[in-house]
This record gives structure tokens, sequence and C-alpha cells, in this order.
């Protein structure tokens, strides 16, 4: 059994680390439009003897909270994932914060039957997100499903307050309302809709503080934030609460380790969002992981050399950032 199989950095991480640095392949790949504030997603792949893992904190993040994407990365390269009882999850198409043509054609063409919507978005007011959930509900008629994400964009009062207008159109849940627990604890209170908790798991010291609060309903988990698969399956069970798997808009080998999670935990009772190589212009594999008919299959992910080649820059800065993220393991 391998220092990773069990779950566990201790023992050396360094030196798992120093083992794969060597493999460390950077990429830069621009995306279709902008998400979360970035127009190229940048990262770093590693290989291990389990395959590859994948290193993509975002730019603003330091090395203490970029040491549990590093540990994801290690995990898939190193342990791989636990065993999967499905062989397929059902996913979402994810609709960025664009004009309601655009948002409905991308839900149209998808072969979905749950989006996401991005609402909230800086810069746009409430009549844009009004807009761009009827065009969803109009692209996927009746019986689709939506769910609204904010990324903590909203007060207590707004949030409320866009949530009953955003209701007619038969909102499944709203993911991460309100930034802090105190206000999703509130907004609770007040609304029928269902809330999520995302940012409120992936960034806090201690990610079940969610179920202690009453905050949420649902709890959105991403591998790369919370350490890997294992780590992650920790925290679904400890929380107790019915899971969304989400992707950080990696590539196909990082949302790879998503459907794993996806695939291990005992009930998934929700689509996953992990329909997101749409977002970005190109992969770093010959085959990415795409849904078809709505769902994505659980397997391993290779990648091709010419198409990374297409995408591939000096992996220094990623060395370094990885080195730093590894100070913090152990």
């Amino acid at each position: 059994m391998t220092k990773l199989e069990t779950g566990h950095l201790d023992g050396g991480p360094r030196e798992l680390l120093a083992g794969l640095l060597p493999t460390l392949r950077a990429f830069a790949i621009p995306m279709r439009n902008r998400f979360r504030g970035i127009t190229v997603r940048e990262g770093a792949l590693l290989r291990g003897p389990a395959g590859w893992g994948e290193f993509s904190p975002f730019a603003e993040y330091g090395p203490a909270e970029s040491s549990r994407w590093l540990a994801s990365a290690i995990e898939s390269a190193t342990a791989g994932w636990p065993a999967a009882v499905r062989t397929a999850v059902g996913v979402n198409v994810t609709v960025p914060a664009l004009g309601p043509r655009a948002a409905h054609e991308i839900a149209a063409r998808s072969g979905c039957r749950t989006a996401k919507v991005k609402v909230a978005e800086p810069g746009q007011g409430e009549r844009d997100d009004v807009e761009r959930v009827a065009a969803v509900r109009d692209a996927l008629g009746p019986a689709g499903r939506i769910r609204v994400d904010a990324n903590g964009g909203w007060d207590v009062p707004q949030a409320a307050a866009m949530l009953r207008r955003l209701g007619r159109f038969g909102l499944e849940y709203a993911e991460q309302p309100c930034a802090t627990l105190g206000e999703l604890a509130r907004l609770r209170r007040l609304v029928d809709v269902p809330l999520a908790a995302d940012e409120s798991i992936r960034k806090a010291s201690d990610p079940l503080t969610v179920r202690a609060a009453g905050a949420a309903d649902i709890v959105v988990l991403k591998v790369a934030p919370l350490g890997g698969v294992r780590s992650a399956l920790r925290v679904a069970a400890a929380c107790g609460l019915p899971v969304v798997v989400s992707s950080a808009v990696e590539s196909s080998v990082g949302l790879a380790a998503g459907v794993a999670l996806a695939a291990a935990l005992p009930a998934l009772d929700y689509d996953c969002g992990l329909a997101t190589m749409s977002l970005l212009t190109g992969d770093v594999t010959a085959d990415p992981l795409v849904p078809a008919g709505g769902m994505l299959p659980v397997r391993r992910v290779e990648i091709d050399v010419q198409r990374l080649a297409a995408w591939e820059c000096d992996p220094q800065r990623w060395c370094e950032r990885a080195l730093a993220a590894a100070e913090f393991l152990g």
C-alpha cells in the first residue's frame, strides 16, 4: 500500500513530490468566455505510478490553500482513487453570465437535462439574471432542472428577493447565494428554495461547520480544494448532507478526479457540475471528458503529447508553486 492509499500524506509529501516533479508539464488553455474573472485556465500535470494528476490552484491562491490542490494531484498520480459504485455520473451544463440568447443556445445544445446558471455577476443587474434563467428554462422545457450559482454575490435581503423572483422558473436549489455561513443560515429561514454551500465548504478551515451552522441543505464538493478524493469522501460522510460534486474548471485530467469522487459516493441524488470542458477551447487529451446524453463515464485520462503541446507553457513557475505548497503538507 502506498503512502496515499490511506488518504494520508504523513511521512514525506516533499519526497513524493520530488519523484513527480521531473514529469511536470504546465498548460495555459484559453476559455470560451470569461468565467470567475479569468479568460485563461492554467495549471500543471504530474505523472506517477497511478497515472496523471492535476495541480491547478487559481493564481490568487497562496501556498497554504494551494497545498490541498497539491495533495489531490499527488493522490491521483500516486495512489489512484477508491473503488467506484457506479460506471457513469449525471452532469449539469454550466451556463456563464451571458445574454439570454447565448444562454439558451448553451443549454439547448448541451444534451443535459440539468443546468447551473451563473447569477450575481459583477457589473450586471437583476434583470440580466432573470432573463438568463428564463431563457434556460425555455431551452430545457418544463421537465428540465435549473440551479443558480451566485458565488456569494448577494446579501441576505437581495438573495431572498431574487430567489423569490427566480423561484417561478422552478429552481432545484441555489448555490452559495451569500458569502458567509451566518448569512446562509439566516437566508435559509426566509426562502423555500434549498440552499447549497460551495465556497463555505472548500474555503473553510473546518468544512464541517456548515452543518453545525444549519446553513445549507446540500453541500457542493470539489476534489482539489478538499485535498483529494479520499479527503472529500470523509467530508461528505461527516457533513451528512446530499452532495453535488463540482469541478474547478480543470482539464480532463482534473475532471476525472471529480468523476471518481462522484462515482465513489454511496448516494448521488443530484447531477454533478462536471461538464465544464465546454468552457475551455481545448484539452490536454485526445479523448476529453465530455458528456453524452447528460452522463460522464468513470475513467482515467491519458494526455496526448500533441494536444498538450498546443497549450504548453514554461513549467518553472508551477514547479515553484508546487514546492511552496508542499511545505504546508505533512
